[in-house]
């Protein structure tokens, strides 16, 4: 298992938890910034079982969704790129402006760019300890999409 993140202190605490779990020596946890180790290992064929990608949210605004589709379609792509035959992709936003239906057409375009067939397993929402209220859309912002990659 190999942890990326671009905080050290979010590393940091991801060995000091899987110390206290005890499966230190199945895990690498890199400080680095994702959009390049995932172009660098794609580029180099590094191939996984499953690849999660659960970025922080590329946007908090409407007038950014654009880049931000761009961002989640780039991160997708590569991390499509990295998984084997009969692996999977578990992929997230929590950008409330990107909704569901636009995050899922993002998702089903990298994968097309890539030459990947995918089936969905999964589309899950945030838990019960995030709730989401009728009078505020917006707290309805957490998209976690489960693909089975060929």
């Amino acid at each position: 298992m190999t942890g990326v993140d671009i905080s050290a202190a979010a590393i940091d605490i991801a060995a000091r938890n899987a110390a206290l779990n005890q499966v230190s020596e199945r895990c690498e946890f890199l400080t680095a910034n994702a959009f390049d180790l995932l172009r660098e290992y794609s580029d180099a064929g590094r191939l996984y079982d499953t690849v999660i990608l659960d970025p922080p949210a590329f946007t908090k605004s409407r007038s950014s969704v654009d880049s931000a589709a761009r961002g989640y379609k780039e991160i997708n792509l590569r991390g499509l790129k990295m998984i084997r035959p009969g692996g999977f992709l578990v992929t997230c936003s929590c950008s409330f402006h990107m909704n569901r239906d636009l995050f899922h057409s993002i998702v089903a375009e990298a994968a097309a760019d890539a030459r990947r067939t995918v089936r969905e397993v999964a589309y899950l929402s945030q838990a019960k300890d995030h709730p989401s209220l009728p009078a505020a859309p917006e707290t309805n912002y957490l998209k976690f999409l489960v693909l089975e990659v060929q």
